[in-house]
């Protein structure tokens, strides 16, 4: 007889998320809303990965400092993404890094398609031929095996443990420069990777605190640290680095034990050493003990994106989500290449789309990845890398899985199919994501006429018909041609105290949906950090541009003939707002925008009605 431990219970779903970070989230979430039966599956307690409270990295992506001009380079990832930051802002003025975590888990249970299982680690898959048929997985704490049966599984974990135990084909190390033609490649391929860190939070506690290093930690020099900047100390360091030489997989707890060493030997470096005495009053609150890892596995897919197509922003038909991040790479030697900057970070000309193709398994029938460990060379992996694209990566892959698990097809075959990869694309641009080189399509209010109470020279009235959501088209935006110029909104005028546009449709339409893109100001970063100086980069809290309050009436002609109100909404601080509606011989459509987060005006991107 089977004791409970070995006893494995089954669990059926449509898809199955393994892994619960950046990308694992927004892949189930998006999978979830789109009609699958999702399975969430994380070997921590908590959800957000290098983003939780166990390492408390902030969230990065295309918006770096060469891609935040209002107006123009407006690079802000949007989509699930943007939902949960700007409910972070909100909810979390005290930026704690727990409650990423708590706003990241409310995200998951309220979704009545998702089954979030927590501190349940995949541990192998049952495969027939090419086909994952169940993975396998175990939860400690509970004394509990599962099998966990899907059509499509979607690997988020970061080291491809599920892909790796189906058998995928994967890479590690660096390659040469001349495998994939990249200058900023070696000339010989190693095995070598970005090495993993330990990140800590301190504070002034007003009064002189002592600090007594472990008899283990490392000793620094200001020479040592010459080419790593240590003058801020309320967060710790990136450059607490160590591992690129080791396998960060096999030797993660080693790797552990080495970065505590690093980073207490950094902190009593500050604290001891006579080179920093104005830190007489500061003590560590908080320090890691998971290290954040950069890279591991890379999983080879049936496109592996390389130097060029981010140098070029290749324009992909399948284009199912975006970067910008820099090309940054760091000497594998970590904190231990003390005559070397701790980065190189040359930055990507334009933001560049990511293909579909590079998300699925070129060996693996019904296996999709998303995160860190896509179908990249390990130099445009240093861009791919970070959690905001991770982020829309994973919700990219998610929504594809959803419609290809309804048709009844795997990813590579649902890939080949035009019109499936046209419908996730359309799915995505009307759930708030950017796609460079794809237009909207379906959308009622595109054969409206549009009149507003008042408009800007650059924020017409019409604009909100015009099909795009956000402006990229300055200097780092997208490649010319891929988005037309323009602030894509309308603005009203400071001294309209009563702002309102108004869709008119010459014949009468019935509606079902109504969306509106607001403006959340998406030239900024916005990310939760407790590090001073970046977090001085974001609005904390509702967005200024933002419409607070808002009402949306519908004029009806026949036996209902009138103005209906269909939706009013207070205190907004969201981007997108979706309401179902049942609406038959649609004449007129206005909205009124009743007050902002605090600009002088109103703006709205796009009504889109369907």
């Amino acid at each position: 007889m089977m004791s409970r431990i070995e006893e494995r219970q089954p669990i059926y779903a449509d898809i199955l998320v393994a892994g619960g970070g950046i990308a694992g989230v927004t892949a189930a979430l998006a999978a979830a809303r789109n009609g699958a039966r999702v399975i969430l599956c994380q070997d921590r307690p908590v959800l957000g990965g290098n983003a939780s409270s166990e390492i408390r990295m902030h969230i990065v992506g295309a918006a770096n400092s060469k891609r935040r001009k209002a107006l123009e380079t407006e690079a802000r990832e949007g989509g699930i993404l943007e939902e949960i930051l700007l409910e972070c802002a909100v909810r979390n003025p005290q930026r704690s890094a727990s409650m990423l975590d708590l706003i990241l888990y409310e995200k998951c249970r309220a979704e009545p398609n998702l089954t979030l299982m927590l501190n349940t680690a995949v541990t192998g898959a049952q495969m027939e031929g090419s086909r994952i048929v169940s993975a396998l997985a175990a939860r400690e704490s509970t004394e509990q095996r599962f099998e966990l049966f899907a059509d499509i599984f979607l690997d988020c974990t970061g080291d491809g443990r599920l892909a790796k135990e189906a058998g995928a084909v994967f890479m590690t190390g660096r390659e040469s420069s001349g495998q994939y033609g990249e200058s900023l490649a070696g000339e010989e391929a190693d095995p070598y990777c970005l090495g993993s860190s330990l990140l800590f939070t301190a504070r002034d506690m007003g009064r002189p605190m002592r600090f007594i290093p472990p008899e283990w930690a490392r000793s620094f020099s200001e020479e040592d640290l010459k080419f790593r900047s240590h003058s801020s100390w309320e967060y710790g360091y990136w450059w607490v680095e160590y591992g690129g030489l080791m396998d960060t997989i096999q030797d993660n707890e080693t790797i552990r034990d080495e970065l505590l060493a690093i980073m207490m030997g950094v902190w009593d470096h500050i604290k001891n050493s006579g080179s920093h005495p104005e830190s007489l009053n500061w003590a560590l609150d908080w320090f890691g003990f998971l290290p954040g890892k950069r890279e591991s596995r890379r999983f080879l897919g049936k496109h592996v994106l390389t130097q060029r197509d981010l140098e070029e922003a290749v324009h992909f038909d399948d284009v199912i989500a975006y970067g910008g991040w820099p090309m940054d790479t760091h000497p594998p030697q970590g904190i231990e290449a003390k005559d070397r900057e701790p980065a190189r970070q040359p930055v990507t000309n334009y933001v560049y789309g990511i293909p579909l193709r590079s998300l699925i398994s070129a060996n693996v029938e019904n296996l999709m990845f998303a995160g860190r460990h896509i179908s990249a060379t390990h130099i445009s992996f240093s861009s791919t890398r970070v959690m905001a694209t991770c982020g829309v990566m994973g919700q990219g892959a998610g929504t594809f899985a959803a419609l290809a698990a309804k048709a009844g097809l795997p990813p590579g075959p649902a890939a080949a199919d035009g019109e499936l990869v046209r419908q996730t694309q359309q799915q995505l641009l009307r759930q708030d994501v950017f796609l460079p080189g794809i237009a909207p399509e379906g959308n009622l209010a595109g054969l409206a006429v549009v009149r507003a109470s008042s408009q800007q020279p650059e924020g017409q009235a019409e604009n909100v018909v015009d099909g795009y959501t956000r402006s990229l088209h300055g200097p780092s935006g997208v490649r010319p041609g891929l988005i037309p110029p323009g602030s894509h909104r309308w603005m009203s005028m400071p001294e309209d105290s009563n702002p309102w546009i108004e869709l008119e449709w010459a014949s009468p339409a019935a509606i079902r949906e109504i969306r509106i893109v607001l403006d959340t100001g998406m030239h900024r970063r916005l990310t939760l950090t407790h590090e001073d100086a970046l977090h001085m980069q974001n609005v904390w809290g509702p967005q200024p541009e933002t419409v607070k309050e808002l009402r949306v009436s519908a004029y009806l002609t026949g036996s209902l003939a009138g103005y209906r109100e269909v939706l009013h909404i207070r205190d907004n601080y969201q981007r997108l707002i979706v309401c179902p509606v049942q609406l038959e011989q649609v004449v007129k459509l206005r909205l009124e925008a009743l007050s902002t987060n605090g600009l002088d005006h109103a703006r709205i991107f796009e009504i889109q009605c369907y």
